[in-house]
């Protein structure tokens, strides 16, 4: 019975028709050679329209670069994982794709999967500008809180000042010379609290985060082994030496947010037709610990965005999976907790993050 299941001749065909996903088979050449409905339903074309044009025809004009760079890359019989670009239908409207795409050299062919994550990608942008709306609102708030704090001060000084002025000698009632100490008493209390309240919202803004002490080496396996998928596809090797600073007093899902979002950078931006190395290293630096970050991507020009590096919504190449928060996020948690972060970077020369925890006390 076993035997006959093994030997039965299943059909194909159904399975490629029925797919909900796109599912194509490419030449060398840029042309279609075969595709499911799902591609014609998604595009809005016929497969007669489809197969008459080359592909590069059909894709968004600011996404036209970076798919003909990945493309090359896969006729050098090198797979493209989860690659998103944008696609125009046959009405203008743009729909995102994330692709899967095999390169069978000997042929001249290319097998893809592709998922229409336009939904997702709507869903992101309007997540992004809530994020956006929220982060100017929090900003506006905490500035106006501070002009506040600090201009209540002049009007408490200047009461401050008339107390000093004013002869309580001459003032006969004991009960009015009570309140006018009460009045003093409340001045130089409130003069006080002003006086310290923004460094009470800076310890505020740390959001009185749990610290604990946490081992780099522990928080970098921890990471790999969430992302394990993406560190296999990507072929990204790693030469960690915490051996001079092994841990560090920190919030435990900062750090592992930090080294997330660098790992992940680093594969995103690495150069096509190079695979990504990381270095990571610790050292200490005066009375404080210092994470040393380095990659071999693409890098960045940072004279020229030196003011952009870590704001909100910054993207400094052209693909098209960037959101813009991975830096935003790693510059908060870190500053946050007294720390500070520098890039160092050039253009196809890598990048290397030195990331300064706030020193012992």
């Amino acid at each position: 019975m076993k035997e006959n299941h093994i030997n039965q001749n299943y059909k194909l065909e159904p399975f490629f028709e029925l797919s909900p996903d796109l599912l194509i088979i490419a030449g060398y050449d840029g042309y279609f050679r075969k595709i499911n409905p799902a591609v014609c339903k998604v595009l809005g074309y016929t497969e007669e329209e489809l197969f008459a044009r080359p592909i590069r025809d059909f894709i968004y004009q600011d996404d036209k670069e970076i798919t003909a760079k990945r493309r090359a890359n896969l006729t050098k019989n090198n797979p493209l994982l989860n690659f998103e670009n944008r696609y125009l239908t046959k009405t203008g409207e743009i729909v995102w794709l994330s692709w899967t795409s095999i390169p069978l050299d000997r042929e001249k062919l290319v097998y893809a999967i592709a998922k229409n994550i336009t939904h997702k990608k709507m869903l992101e942008e309007q997540r992004n500008l809530l994020l956006t709306n929220l982060t100017k609102v929090n900003k506006d708030l905490k500035q106006f809180t501070y002009i506040t704090a600090h201009d209540l001060r002049s009007p408490v000084n200047n009461l401050l000042s008339i107390f000093s002025l004013l002869d309580v000698s001459k003032i006969q009632d004991k009960q009015t010379n009570g309140f006018i100490d009460k009045l003093k008493s409340a001045t130089k209390s409130l003069k006080e609290t002003l006086n310290n309240y923004v460094d009470i919202l800076i310890k505020n803004d740390r959001l009185n985060l749990p610290i604990e002490e946490l081992r780099f080496e522990d928080t970098l396996k921890s990471v790999q082994q969430s992302i394990g998928a993406l560190i296999d596809s990507s072929k990204v090797t790693f030469v960690a030496d915490f051996s001079e600073v092994e841990s560090i007093p920190f919030n435990k899902s900062y750090l592992e947010s930090i080294f997330l979002n660098l790992i992940t950078n680093s594969i995103k931006y690495s150069k096509p037709d190079q695979l990504p190395a990381i270095v990571i290293s610790t050292r200490r630096e005066d009375n404080a610990c210092q994470l040393i970050f380095s990659d071999n991507g693409l890098g960045l020009d940072v004279e020229q965005f030196k003011h952009k590096v870590f704001g909100l919504n910054q993207r400094f190449h052209q693909e098209t999976d960037s959101k813009g928060i991975g830096l935003y996020l790693i510059y908060n948690h870190i500053t946050n907790l007294g720390g500070k972060i520098e890039v160092v970077s050039k253009v196809n020369e890598g990048a290397t993050f030195i990331i300064t925890f706030k020193g012992q006390e």
